[in-house]
């Protein structure tokens, strides 16, 4: 993997913009929601945290070539 090993805060960005819209325009939870999450923006963070977002990050490389990298693998370890 060429690149970070962690997102970058732009990458994160991106999903979670992109991952509440799709809340905010009805699109299913994939987790329980408790009373602490009061909008799509929080949701979408805590699905990215906990690493159960189906998303993949595509890096662009410098000779014009990507590498297709799941968000899993650019996530912290659980503990």
């Amino acid at each position: 993997m060429i690149g970070p090993p962690r997102l970058t805060r732009f990458e994160k960005a991106r999903i979670v913009g992109a991952r509440a819209l799709q809340i905010s325009m009805g699109a299913p939870l994939l987790l329980e929601v408790s009373k602490g999450f009061s909008s799509p923006i929080d949701i979408a963070i805590e699905e990215l945290e906990m690493g159960i977002l189906p998303i993949t990050i595509r890096r662009t490389l410098p000779d014009s070539t990507y590498q297709d990298i799941p968000v899993k693998w650019l996530l912290p370890e659980q503990k």
